[in-house]
């Protein structure tokens, strides 16, 4: 064992007169050196495993960015029918206002209308019930007027009539009854 530690030990203390080997000593070595080595190294062997996952990272983001073109296009797409709904909606909704507005206004004129014609119709009743009332008062006063004047008449035809006067008036009226009859026959 102690001699697989002494060749590795060894290794890394090479003489560097000339002859090929590493130098596992950072602060000594050449960066240039290192870059040559390494670049050469992902030359020949990253090359295919670096491309790869630059190609796989390129195809990433491109499908990303589609997936991002098509979820933007849904967006505005919704976006505008949003709009087009809203807008749709706002012009219902001042529809109904002016229609209500002018629903209420036909509907407060209607009603206004059919109070006058009410409050009309509730006077002419008044003025027929007070003429009514006026002509039946007229004839009841006629009819007491009529049936003093009657009484007063049987009052001064009873003092005044005797028998024979009283067959006498009788006989004339028997006789204007007569004279009628004929004339309407």
């Amino acid at each position: 064992m102690k001699n697989v530690t002494d060749s590795f030990v060894s290794l890394g203390h090479w003489p560097s007169a000339g002859s090929f080997g590493f130098n596992t000593d950072i602060l000594a070595t050449n960066p240039i050196n290192l870059s040559v080595v390494l670049g050469v190294l992902i030359f020949f062997f990253g090359k295919g495993v670096c491309g790869d996952l630059l190609d796989n990272r390129k195809q990433r983001i491109l499908n990303t960015i589609r997936n991002s073109e098509e979820l933007r296009e849904g967006a505005i797409e919704q976006l505008e029918k949003a709009r087009s709904r809203l807008r749709k909606v706002e012009t219902e909704a001042e529809q109904f206002r002016v229609n209500g507005y002018s629903e209420i206004e036909r509907e407060k004129l209607n009603l206004i209308n059919s109070t006058y014609k009410t409050l009309e119709q509730l006077e002419n009743y008044k003025n027929e019930t007070i003429q009514f009332e006026q002509q039946r008062a007229i004839n009841q006063v006629r009819q007491r007027v009529f049936q003093q004047a009657l009484q007063g008449a049987l009052g001064t035809l009873n003092s005044c009539l005797n028998n024979e006067l009283h067959l006498r008036t009788i006989s004339a009226n028997i006789g204007m009854l007569g004279t009628m009859k004929e004339i309407t026959d």
